[in-house]
């Protein structure tokens, strides 16, 4: 008979290391001795100093957080979520617990008995050394400074190199490495050369590089009668390879080029022959990517005439923005470069869209960019959202000199939208009359909507709070900025208005620690990135830095990173919050660039283990920073 529980625990099991490792009827075999234990929220599982327990356990539901204390303070050590193995001491040293395991949610767990584990361990070499390597983690500690900023990296440090020189940015190699063996034909060789498209081939030996063939290797001697086509590939092979270190920025891999009078390098683990490829790159690519270098493209963006033009221009700024997040370039340096590009766009555009009216605009004015491009984060092609502020007129001349701005802003917004911009769905944009008035309109419209700050009003507030002028006089963008922050001193009302509606959105993760996932709709059973854990990091260091009345910081990371300097009894928790706004926009970045769309809405089972656990861990800085608004204003309940 057929034991059904054993049978859906090993169904869960043989999705994680090492169980993956382990053969049907061994798991199986494991599974049917599995306790299957419920704790509650807060619940210790084993103690420091406690003996060891005769199990170690797996998270089936929940979270367990590994802490460790010392000298009277308590560390946290690390974050076990779905899948991951804790409490391994007893499977290796019979002596009390170093550390306790604590749950922070309402967990689930698997009890595995030891006596029934360890004659698999020495059975499989693999699934030991996976058990030993976990145990040893143990002392490491993922939220250090250190392990900061590596939500998708494999844990190496990577160089902040100044975007701005492009000599000095890090080369883009290729990946996906087409290899062969030593004993390969050189026509089999050219054969997979030419189905791949690629001019050069990596020779591989136990995942290390060898040598490298190329389309002239082949040329110099197939070609030439030097040798026949059926030769092993290793007689015409260039070897050893050049090897160098993932962080090569482009000037090395020029320099290293030129010295050896070779046209490929090979990327690897430390930089020697002696470790694992990671990926190459050819002199090829390094030419094809001067051409997408942040001042090539800022000249071209400046020369563009047509609207096809800047079409382009905008298609190798997302080569570009790829290239970067490949390369993992601190988001810092991302969220400038690409600002200043986006930026010189609109410029463009507007520039453009005053000749194609042909009247200079009758007074002064600025164009100012809203939402995400205010605040120097929008790097995919999301959509617009943006208003007009001209100086103040005679009554009897007010209706004209609107007239002509909303003119200008229809061409406007419709040239953003040909070249890659959205239309905003509700039509927050400056071709709507709403959107563009006098610098006294503007003036008389906040101070409605702070003084009778229902949802509607605070939503539109809050947009004004993270504005950058694109074009036009900043005088009145200052003069607006100055009446929008005097309008909100001592305006009690208003900031908690603001702090509650920064709650709208509470933590992303359900029951069990389940990502809550949209119910219906068009993007059902997807996670809204943007409006679940993006707009709730975002909204949270608008109001707590407004509380400060700090002016002119606009982005949420730079936001928590000031409030940390004037808070410093919440320092690690800003610095949480900094990085987990760096973290979000970089994954929302990296899920449009590969899905092709904005990067809002995620299916799930596209991502990782590691990817739904790291997620998970930069939810906590959500939750923790909205605990802090509730208590500081006050807030019973969600508006």
């Amino acid at each position: 008979m057929k034991n059904t529980i054993a049978e859906r625990v090993a169904d869960f099991l043989k999705r994680f290391p090492p169980f993956d490792l382990l053969k049907p009827h061994q798991l199986l075999e494991i599974a049917m001795e599995v306790k299957v234990i419920y704790k509650q929220k807060g619940t210790a599982i084993f103690s420091q100093d406690e003996p060891g327990h005769s199990q170690f356990y797996v998270v089936h539901k929940g979270a367990v957080a590994i802490i460790r204390k010392e000298s009277e303070k308590m560390e946290t050590l690390d974050k076990c979520d779905e899948g991951d193995v804790f409490g391994l001491r007893p499977l290796f040293a019979k002596e009390n617990y170093m550390i306790s395991a604590i749950t922070e949610e309402e967990s689930i767990l698997y009890a595995i008995p030891i006596t029934s584990f360890l004659p698999i361990i020495k059975r499989n070499y693999l699934v030991g050394q996976f058990l030993i390597e976990s145990f040893a983690s143990n002392t490491r500690n993922p939220y250090s400074r250190e392990h900061r900023g590596k939500l998708f990296t494999e844990g190496e440090a990577q160089p902040e190199m100044p975007p701005e020189l492009y000599e000095l940015q890090p080369v883009r190699y290729v990946k996906n490495i087409i290899s062969s063996k030593r004993t390969t034909t050189v026509s089999e060789v050219a054969k997979l050369m030419s189905a791949k498209n690629v001019g050069s081939i990596l020779v591989i030996e136990n995942d290390l590089p060898i040598g490298v063939v190329t389309d002239k290797d082949i040329r110099n001697t197939i070609a030439v009668g030097k040798y026949p086509i059926d030769i092993e590939v290793e007689k015409i092979m260039s070897s050893p390879v050049i090897c160098y270190q993932k962080g090569l920025t482009i000037a090395q891999a020029q320099v290293a080029m030129m010295k050896h009078k070779i046209s490929h390098i090979c990327i690897t683990k430390d930089g020697t022959p002696n470790s694992k490829v990671l990926g190459i790159v050819s002199e090829h690519d390094i030419i094809v990517s001067q051409g997408n270098n942040p001042a090539a493209l800022m000249k071209a963006l400046k020369r563009a005439n047509k609207t096809k033009t800047l079409r382009a221009i905008r298609g190798r700024i997302m080569h570009l923005l790829n290239g970067y997040v490949q390369q993992n370039i601190p988001m810092t340096h991302v969220s400038r470069i690409m600002f200043e590009l986006n930026d010189a766009t609109i410029k463009r555009v507007i520039e453009r869209s005053i000749d194609k009216l042909g009247t200079p605009p009758p007074v002064k004015f600025a164009w100012m960019s809203l939402g995400s491009q205010g605040r120097k984060e929008q790097l995919l092609h999301t959509d617009q959202d943006n208003a007009i502020v001209f100086e103040d007129v005679p009554k009897e001349k007010l209706e004209e000199t609107k007239a002509y701005f909303i003119a200008l802003a229809k061409i406007v917004n419709k040239g953003l939208n040909n070249i890659g911009y959205e239309y905003c769905p509700a039509d927050m944009m400056a071709r709507n009359p709403n959107w563009t008035l006098s610098l006294g309109e503007w003036k008389k419209q906040f101070e409605s909507w702070m003084t009778d700050p229902g949802n509607d009003e605070i939503l539109l507030c809050s947009i004004f709070f993270d504005f950058d002028i694109s074009y036009g006089d900043s005088n009145l963008t200052n003069q607006l900025s100055d009446a929008i922050f005097k309008s909100s001193e001592n305006n009690q009302l208003f900031i908690t208005a603001l702090a509650s509606s920064s709650l709208r959105s509470p933590s992303p993760l359900g029951f069990f620690r389940q990502f809550l996932v949209e119910a219906n709709g068009e993007h059902k059973d997807f996670f809204d990135l943007k409006n679940r854990a993006i707009m709730p990091i975002t909204d949270a260091g608008r109001v707590l830095i407004l509380q400060h009345k700090i002016k002119n910081i606009n982005n949420t990371a730079e936001r928590f990173e000031k409030l940390a300097e004037l808070e410093p009894h919440n320092r690690e928790l800003y610095l949480s919050c900094s990085y987990t706004a760096k973290a979000l926009l970089k994954f929302r970045t990296k899920q449009g660039l590969l899905h092709n769309d904005t990067g809002r809405f995620i299916a799930l089972n596209t991502l990782t283990k590691e990817e739904k656990i790291k997620l998970k861990r930069s939810f906590k800085s959500i939750s923790d920073v909205q605990e802090l608004i509730k208590l500081r204003f006050k807030i019973s309940s969600f508006i």
